[in-house]
């Protein structure tokens, strides 16, 4: 089957909703943004911002559709077509799997509101954010390994890697993103709580000279 042949009204909405939310993103870190601030700072609200509307809305909405007794495989409307096109890839998110369940719980409740409050603290420059970056950075990599690890481990019976558009958007480039960029943010965080705490040492050390 080629992709021509997969990509429908419904793959075309839910691309640009995922552009739409970028643009939404970056013209959020341009505005509330000093101009000069940095590129990291840049990218790190564009992505946190992206973060947070795709767990609240996207996920949050495959949630409302898999829990207390609904699947996305039987119910109707715009959400519910958006989620049976990604389960054509996934069949796991058509079904109520109970562990991706269990992690988009997590996500949309934990790291969704994670995302707020370091989207805040950045915007008013308080470094208490590199430690709730690499939390929910933390998070988001943990997600990712336990949404896909079991499903390799039994031969991904549920994946369907057989056209362009499944594999490469769907499976990797949607989900690829949620590893590059926490794997990214933890060491820039890293970078700064580390260098915090060898200047105040040697900065105490210097007293004790």
């Amino acid at each position: 089957m080629s992709t021509t042949e997969v990509f429908s009204a419904t793959s075309a909405y839910s691309l640009t909703v995922f552009t739409t939310y970028i643009i939404i993103a970056y013209t959020g870190a341009k505005t509330l943004l000093p101009k000069n601030a940095r590129w990291q700072d840049i990218v790190t609200f564009v992505y946190l911002a992206f973060d947070a509307l795709i767990h609240f809305t996207f996920e949050g909405s495959f949630l409302y559709l898999s829990t207390f007794g609904r699947t996305v495989n039987s119910s109707t409307g715009p959400a519910a077509a958006l989620w049976k096109e990604y389960a054509a890839a996934d069949a796991r998110w058509g079904v109520s799997d109970p562990t991706v369940v269990s992690l988009e719980i997590l996500t949309v409740i934990g790291v969704g509101l994670l995302c707020c409050l370091a989207l805040k603290q950045l915007v008013n420059d308080d470094p208490a954010r590199h430690y709730w970056i690499i939390v929910l950075s933390t998070s988001e990599l943990y997600g990712g390994w336990m949404t896909f690890c079991p499903e390799w481990l039994t031969g991904s019976p549920n994946l369907n890697t057989s056209n362009a558009l499944y594999l490469w958007c769907y499976l990797v480039f949607m989900n690829i993103i949620w590893v590059i960029i926490p794997s990214w943010l933890m060491w820039d965080s890293y970078q700064h709580i580390t260098g915090s705490l060898r200047q105040t040492q040697a900065i105490a050390r210097a007293k004790k000279d």
